[in-house]
């Protein structure tokens, strides 16, 4: 009896159990109660979610597993409270922009949640190209979505993410946990007596494009032209019809009516010998595109006894994307070892060793290079096959086929010649020395590293409209990060008081150079190598490295297992600060109250009641490099560029501080569980740049100031409203709303944070929120008229002006599981209110008449605008003045007006759905099976939103940065369909 009373002790220590022991130390009968659900927080510490005074949401592997995304952490979108997943919509990666409680800080980039594998944080950064997502007209080149190293990690090896959502819950992580936590704890070995486990999972899934803009297929190319008879016609070239309008990418030329025109004929690659019918192609865009695939395979092998387990594991997954000749191959290899060496030692590791291999990613942008900017001046009446050939006869590898515009790209050009690849390596791991001195003490001693090569190809034939001599490009970025920390722990039991001390330390280290080498214009066309540049290829390095050193503590107080405290504290020193101002500290405390038990108020109805509440204070750094100013590589081989941004060599840190409030339900034999949570933020001492006078030699200057607050509320729930034998049925749910206000802003300070393409600006002030969108808009009557001129054209207003914001008022997530003996059903809903983004598509296509909003005013070819115009006494009358339709949707819809082209990003969307089979296990143990299970599965399998592009969960691919609220050149999104099979031995 004594020693199970002592390991009923050593449980209790470590939070897993909870005991009551008479003065004897004889158990109770009832002694271990109902053990709550344990979670990982800050530093891989295990907890009770009962001790917690703040939100740690869990997901399990199930959602991983089923959902099978490319990347992870697509598959948490709408099942989490608060948490955003967002992509730019830039091919199969799907590098995503993982937030939690709304933005906080005024540069875009600094708003991410901290990504924490087994203990380890990872870097998160992403390495653009280096181009902006507008760039038409200006030569250059389109960004591409390469990915980073979370997009390496296999959803297959995640036991489960613990969501750490405010800046208390992450306290013990310092600034990079500022916007929160995802904590991923990967798959160990879980078998009994040392058995082996061997699961198999396969997955095959198919995408088609989800949602098509509404282009019109009534009108062709052209600009109104008439003939002699003064009736619209079309002529590819001078011809004896008249004049050439087959140069236009405007669709404002006749109607499809049975006539015939001379007309581009590829077989002669010029105009037709002979008129032809005037008709259109209505497959001539969505034709370009296929079904696309991805088949992943992977295996596992674990095992485990009472001193040692171990699982390994290998994935292989191969992507053909949408678009033709795109897509990827990832391998995934991961091992998990521990071994408890003595009584009192246990070692641990974790390793995980991934490459991405792709020889083409696709561009995304508004630009050549990139497959949207062609989807948006292709004509009606032209036929994709048209562009098959790609060169023309005699010139392959010379002059590419191109006929109506010079700078319009061949779509196959693009998709074939114009190659983005890419070669990644990384490296996650770590070693883990836990030592158990006696009951109370214990010492834990980790290191893990993460090692991300990666090798870049860029290639642009000739005859490219941007590079008419071809370029090639190789890039080689090196980032490395290494984390070692140390964490002294005390455990103790005082009668009805439990006490848990920690104090530790860390270094981390990040390595990060990129190489980058360009051969601008190329000495024989088609051949792709840095020593066939016509000049000396430049190359251009940037390293970019950091430190930061830590010391922090926790201390967590528990009375009667009713009521808990935690105190933390932690000092950071960090390299990108200066010396006076390089070390920060900043504490955190919270507390948790079970009123269930303190009032004994448990029943039948309610089950269990907790109160929680937290403060915590945290200090964030600043990026490299912002001390002093620098020189930066110029493309003239051994000049140097001088710098335009004043950098600051007095920074402070910026202060991040969090309160938190909410209760904890579970009613009716915990078959409804409801959260509730309020809470807010402020952020002060903002790093960011402001403007700076143009004879000042700079344009910007970076300093300390600006203050924010963030406000919120969620709530989510669990309910079982069916829960029987051969019968179950789960609702989870959540809802949840950010408030985002700007206090204050520092003198002089335009409010301009950022923008896209000249026309999107991100403004604040005072009294605003960050992500307000700021740009030209219709000039109006106070009742809300549109204002024409004497033109008949819109008139412009003088300055821009709030448009809306880039970030909803709410977001919900519905997911329903249903069990029916051995059938599961499953499907998810979420969405989003209150929103906006800016299309340049619909801007561009509106311009040129190939949206079917364009096409009133056809008949005649003109039209007057529905509005007023001023008249000299003050006074407004109704427009009558009719003008070109042309002219008109050109101004209107015009890229500077960003009104007209910003639309609600509203939504509902069936997330994912699944339908899976069971085999009993009587019928499938004859063939050695512990399990047999079949699926068929979906994701964006529907949606409902008045957006008029592609997707409303928006947002630009701008060099690296992922910007909200923003469409610039938007590739499709896919609707998928997969079968899945999952073998247990």
């Amino acid at each position: 009896m004594r020693k199970e009373t002592q390991k009923l002790l050593v449980l209790s220590l470590l939070g897993l159990v909870s005991v009551n022991l008479t003065a004897q130390q004889k158990v109770k009968k009832d002694t271990i109660k109902g053990i709550d659900e344990v979670v990982v927080t800050a530093l891989g510490i295990k907890r009770h979610d009962k001790a917690l005074g703040y939100v740690a949401e869990k997901v399990g592997s199930a959602v991983f597993e089923e959902t099978q995304n490319n990347n992870w952490a697509q598959s948490m979108e709408g099942k989490v409270a608060g948490l955003k997943i967002q992509t730019a919509g830039a091919g199969p990666l799907g590098t995503s922009r993982i937030t939690l409680r709304g933005e906080k800080s005024m540069i875009m980039d600094h708003n991410y949640a901290l990504i924490v594998v087994d203990g380890v944080p990872l870097g998160n950064s992403t390495t653009g190209s280096g181009t902006p997502a507008y760039g038409a007209g200006s030569g250059g080149d389109v960004p591409i979505d390469l990915g980073n190293g979370l997009n390496s990690i296999n959803p297959d090896d995640i036991e489960s993410v613990t969501v750490l959502k405010g800046a208390s819950a992450a306290a013990l992580y310092g600034s990079r946990a500022a916007n929160g936590a995802l904590m991923i704890t990967t798959k160990s070995g879980k078998t009994k007596d040392g058995k082996l486990k061997v699961t198999f999972n396969s997955s095959s899934s198919f995408d088609t494009v989800l949602k098509w803009p509404d282009w019109q297929y009534e009108y062709g190319q052209g600009t109104l032209a008439k003939n002699s008879a003064g009736q619209f016609y079309y002529s590819y070239g001078l011809s004896p019809d008249g004049a050439s309008t087959g140069g236009t990418s405007s669709a404002f030329g006749p109607k499809f009516a049975g006539q015939y025109y001379f007309q581009y004929d590829p077989t002669v690659q010029g105009q037709s010998p002979a008129r032809q019918e005037w008709r259109a192609y209505k497959d001539n865009i969505k034709g370009f595109w296929r079904p696309g695939s991805t088949y992943s395979n992977s295996v596992s092998v674990e095992s485990s006894n009472d001193k040692t387990s171990f699982r390994t594991s290998l994935t292989y997954l191969n992507n053909e994307w949408m678009m033709p000749n795109t897509g990827f191959d990832r391998f995934n290899f991961a091992l998990s070892f521990a071994h408890q060496l003595t009584k009192k030692l246990k070692i641990s590791t974790k390793f995980a060793y991934n490459t991405t291999k792709s020889d083409n990613l696709p561009a995304t942008g508004y630009n050549n290079q990139s497959i949207s900017y062609f989807m948006i001046f292709q004509n009606p009446n032209v036929d994709l096959g048209w562009y098959k050939p790609i060169w023309k006869y005699g010139q392959e590898q010379v002059d590419q086929i191109h006929p109506f515009s010079s700078y319009i790209d061949n779509p196959y050009l693009i998709a074939y010649e114009m190659l983005n690849g890419v070669r990644k390596k990384n490296i996650t791991g770590n070693i883990t020395a836990d030592y158990q001195f006696n009951n109370n003490f214990s010492l834990m001693l980790r290191s893990g590293v993460e090692i991300l090569n990666e090798k870049r190809t860029t290639r642009r034939p000739w005859s490219s409209a941007n590079y008419l001599n071809g370029f090639y490009r190789e890039q080689y970025i090196k980032n490395h990060e290494y984390n070692n920390d140390v964490l002294f722990s005390y455990k103790a039991d005082l009668n009805k008081f439990s006490l848990s001390a920690s104090a530790g330390g860390s270094i981390r280290y990040n390595e990060y150079v990129m190489t980058d080498y360009q051969a601008i214009g190329l000495k024989t066309a088609g051949e792709y190598i840095l020593t066939n540049a016509l000049s000396i290829p430049v190359k251009y390095p940037s390293p970019n490295d950091k430190q930061v050193d830590s010391v922090y503590g926790l201390l967590t107080l528990g009375y009667d297992n009713k009521i808990f405290v935690d105190v933390t504290g932690r000092n950071d020193w960090s390299s990108t600060l200066p010396k006076q101002n390089r070390s920060f500290f900043y504490p955190s405390v919270s507390t948790s109250f079970i009123l269930s038990d303190i009032f004994k108020l448990k029943s039948n109805t309610l089950n269990f009641w907790k109160l929680r509440g937290s403060w915590a204070k945290v200090g964030i750094d600043s990026d490299t490099y912002l001390l002093d100013n620098y020189y930066s590589a110029s493309n003239i081989t051994g000049s140097v560029v001088a710098p335009t941004t004043y950098n600051n060599p007095n920074l402070r840190p910026e202060k991040n501080t969090n309160i938190e409030a909410g209760m904890d339900f579970s009613l009716f034999k915990s078959r409804l569980n409801l959260n509730f949570t309020a809470y807010q933020n402020v952020s002060e001492d903002q790093i960011i740049p402001v403007s700076l006078p143009y004879e000042s030699g700079y344009s910007k200057r970076v300093i300390n100031a600006g203050k924010i607050r963030n406000r919120g509320f969620e709530l989510s729930a669990d309910i079982y409203p069916v829960k029987t034998k051969n019968f179950s049925w789960k609702v989870g749910g959540n809802w949840s709303t950010n408030e985002n206000r700007v206090m204050t802003l520092p003198e002089g300070f335009d409010g301009i944070i950022s923008g896209v393409g000249d026309v999107v600006f991100y403004k604040m002030e005072v009294g605003g929120s960050l992500g307000d969108m700021y740009g030209f808009k219709l000039l109006r009557t106070p009742d809300g008229q549109v204002i024409y001129g004497d033109n008949g054209l819109p008139g412009r207003p003088g300055d821009i002006e709030k448009v809306g914001n880039a970030f909803p008022k709410w977001r919900a997530g519905l997911q329903n599981d249903f069990k029916i003996k051995n059938f599961t059903i499953s499907f998810s809903f979420d969405g989003q209110y209150g929103g906006i983004a800016y299309s340049q598509s619909h801007h561009k296509m509106s311009e040129q008449g190939k949206l079917t909003s364009t096409l009133a005013g056809r008949e005649t070819g003109m039209i007057v605008g529905e509005g007023v115009v001023q008249n000299a006494d003050g006074t407004y009358s109704p427009n009558t003045k009719a003008v070109n339709i042309s002219a008109y949707y050109g101004d209107y819809y015009r890229r500077a007006n960003v009104e007209t082209n910003s639309f609600s990003t509203d939504f509902i969307k069936l997330r994912d759905a699944r339908i899976a089979y069971s085999f009993p296990r009587e019928t499938i143990k004859s063939l050695g099976l512990e399990d047999l299970t079949l699926a068929v599965f979906g994701k964006n399998l529907w949606m409902w939103t008045k957006f008029p592009l592609f997707d409303p969960e928006v947002a630009t691919l701008n060099n690296a940065t992922i910007t909200p609220g923003v469409e610039m050149g938007q590739l499709p999104t896919a609707r998928t369909i997969g079968f899945q099979l999952n073998l247990k031995f």
